[in-house]
């Protein structure tokens, strides 16, 4: 079959290098792709914004099935508009229509849609941009630490935990007055301090099936230990420790299977990935937030983990078979560490000049930020590359992942030197220090 991938980002990387080992496939096109794609499939320049211009791609290709990356195209409504085409009827969209994708679209629909189907999740409340007096009256009774979350898309930037009665108020103004994040800050959402360990856990559902995929811890903010602003995400590791086969038993009953079962009572359509993102209370699992594609970095841990065929599990969406498929996992453990541009998130440089990715062993890199001014590799994102290594166990897939960081080298690069450190039963399995 041939595949239509959109996206140019780790992830998409990490899908395109998963895919292209399917026996299933044909032809694998990506828009628009990076450099490190190239190497899977014909990257293309393609606006998918313009529905002519794809179908009429989608159509000259005899596209089978399109993979959406990242989340703002579902929730604009691209697996909407290829639906309602019926020159495009046998084409199969990987990922939700806007009404699925709304999970991740709007923090209060999502959380409002939990307490609908009694999925765990922490208490709320929500405030639209003409309520700032009431959401400072609210911060004013509830107790500290307190969890400030953007209503819609923020690129990963839209959540703000502070212990800081003042701060928090100036969040909230700063939101709900536009100055902060803009529309995607024009409600926001105000939660109750969850105190336990993040984890990320993923499944593929035709809407009625699902399967469960490997889980990931991913670390988000900037800084060693946690510190600093949130990111788009700095390192990912999987399996998690603390995520053990009793605590996924219950994520399975308690979470995946009343969300999917949810969906369907309401007559809402979903298939594709759904990214279930879990906060581990004394071995309950809490719904932190929902994403209706695969995370990122998570994606390049828990891909190469992934024995089965991908497009299998996509042709069972396609053909109601999903309920069929089998899912195989790798024993081994993946850490992710991702390199960004000095100054990420915040203001950075771009276009230095990329050396070293032709010494690394047993190890995968995928392209995050990067452009090709001629044979040339250069920085061209804030992200800019992740490494993924495996390892007989934590331990040893931390120290390989690092022992190629330091092979990559280009100005500016910034790394965290604690992936997995937080995890790791011997403390010296982290970073080997920068010389």
């Amino acid at each position: 079959m041939n595949v239509l991938l959109i996206g140019s980002g780790g992830r998409e990387h990490a899908l395109a290098w998963k895919i292209t080992q399917s026996s299933l496939l044909d032809e694998l096109y990506i828009a628009p792709g990076n450099p490190g794609m190239e190497r899977h499939g014909r990257c293309v320049a393609l606006d998918i914004h313009d529905h002519d211009a794809l179908r009429a791609f989608l159509l000259e290709k005899r596209i089978g099935i399109v993979v959406v990356g990242p989340e703002a195209p579902l929730v604009e409504g691209l697996h909407d508009r290829i639906a309602a085409d019926p020159e495009l009827k046998k084409v199969t969209v990987i990922g939700p229509k806007a009404s699925g994708a709304r999970l991740e679209g709007s923090k209060d629909f999502a959380k409002e849609f939990m307490f609908r189907h009694n999925i765990p999740t922490a208490a709320h409340r929500s405030f639209g941009k003409e309520e700032v007096g009431l959401a400072i009256e609210h911060l004013e009774k509830v107790p500290p630490p307190f969890v400030i979350k953007a209503d819609g898309l923020a690129a990963g930037k839209g959540v703000v935990i502070t212990s800081d009665r003042k701060e928090a108020m100036e969040v909230v103004r700063g939101m709900l007055g536009g100055s902060r994040l803009g529309p995607a800050g024009q409600r926001v959402v105000i939660e109750e301090f969850l105190e336990g360990r993040e984890v990320s856990a993923f499944l593929i559902t035709d809407g009625r099936s699902f399967k469960m995929l490997p889980a990931a811890k991913d670390y988000k903010r900037i800084g060693d230990q946690d510190q600093g602003p949130n990111t788009g995400g700095m390192g990912a590791v999987s399996p998690v420790p603390f995520a053990d086969k009793d605590f996924m038993q219950k994520v399975h009953d308690r979470i995946a299977a009343p969300t999917i079962r949810g969906l369907s009572t309401e007559g809402i359509p979903f298939q594709g990935f759904l990214f279930m993102g879990l906060m581990n209370v004394k071995g309950d699992p809490y719904v932190i937030e929902y994403n209706v594609r695969l995370g990122d970095p998570e994606a390049q841990a828990i891909l190469p983990r992934l024995r089965s065929d991908l497009l299998d599990l996509f042709e069972g969406i396609a053909t109601d078979t999903l309920s069929e498929c089998h899912v195989d996992v790798d024993d081994r453990t993946t850490a992710t560490v991702v390199l960004a541009s000095e100054g990420y998130p915040g203001k950075y440089r771009t276009g230095f000049p990329i050396g070293g990715s032709e010494l690394l062993r047993n190890a995968l890199l995928f392209h995050s930020g990067t452009t090709k001014d001629g044979e040339e590799l250069r920085t061209n994102g804030g992200r800019v590359l992740s490494v993924t290594c495996f390892g007989k166990d934590l331990e040893q897939a931390v120290v390989n992942a690092y022992t190629n960081v330091q092979l990559i080298d280009f100005k500016g690069k910034y790394h965290r030197t604690d992936i997995g450190h937080d995890l790791a039963r011997k403390p010296n399995a982290r970073a080997p220090q920068q010389v």
